[in-house]
């Protein structure tokens, strides 16, 4: 059952990052002492990739078994693989190529060079995300197990930024992508913010995650932030959509903060 959004305020976008890279460690050890194995689901953006500095750059990382973290990513842009803009080659560049990753766990959605469509990439990706889950499903030895594999194998944590326009992962405003039901990834065409082309998770499949954590800084987010927290319709604000089953958090910097309802504000950097 998923539950209200608890809000953390840090003062700037750098404790921010150094917070949420904390945070995330911390959490990664904790859900592989349970399950042997953790499941992330990146973002891009500057505090998504700097998060990831700041993972890379942490004296804790090494509690984390690299080895056993499943990486899928949010969204991408459908551009050619070797594409600076691509979020999985700036993950590559801030942690991903400094940590001892089992290259079978690191799911880089399709590019343009080796699809034709966002479509089809989004298809492909929708098709891996359920081998994982059978896969995970055939490994599943508990009592409760269910009798069909999901879709979808366990995401513990989601991460996503938040645009001006309050969207996420690519999921814009009134567009197609945010209105999807059925499919757990979608291909976007059009999209407000370059480049046009792009693959991304629904917000039904990021809703199926454990937690959910929504990072943003900056005072050019902050109606979206405001507007996300207030309840707005997801069609609409997107932002105000995702819910983890277990936790919803929001860790902004005090720039992003300053029309969060305050009934809803923790103001320790700690962060429970």
């Amino acid at each position: 059952m998923s539950v209200d959004p608890r809000v953390s305020i840090h003062p700037d976008s750098s404790v921010l990052m150094a917070a949420i890279a904390a945070r995330l460690i911390t959490k990664l050890v904790d859900v592989q002492d349970k399950y042997g194995e953790a499941t992330v689901v990146l973002t891009g953006g500057t505090v998504g990739i700097g998060t990831l500095k700041a993972v890379a750059d942490s004296p804790a990382a090494p509690a984390v078994d690299w080895s056993k973290v499943n990486f899928w990513w949010g969204d991408e842009r459908f551009v050619d693989s070797a594409d600076p803009e691509r979020n999985t080659g700036q993950a590559f560049d801030a942690l991903l190529s400094h940590i001892p990753v089992d290259p079978e766990r690191v799911h880089s959605p399709g590019a343009a060079d080796e699809f034709d469509t966002p479509e089809e990439a989004a298809e492909d990706y929708a098709r891996r995300l359920r081998e994982a889950a059978a896969a995970e499903h055939a490994a599943d030895m508990s009592d409760d197990r269910p009798e069909e594999p999901s879709a979808l194998p366990r995401l513990d944590v989601v991460l996503l930024g938040v645009g001006p326009d309050a969207h996420i992962a690519s999921l814009f405003p009134e567009q197609a992508g945010i209105r999807e039901k059925d499919r757990t990834v979608v291909g976007v065409r059009n999209s407000p913010k370059p480049p046009p082309l792009r693959i991304s998770l629904t917000l039904p499949a990021i809703n199926t995650a454990a937690e959910v954590w929504m990072v943003v800084a900056g005072e050019d987010k902050a109606g979206a932030v405001g507007l996300a927290l207030a309840g707005a319709n997801p069609v609409q604000v997107p932002a105000s959509g995702p819910r983890g089953t277990s936790r919803t958090l929001w860790l902004i910097d005090e720039n992003a903060a300053s029309r969060v309802p305050q009934q809803l504000v923790r103001k320790d950097a700690a962060g429970a």
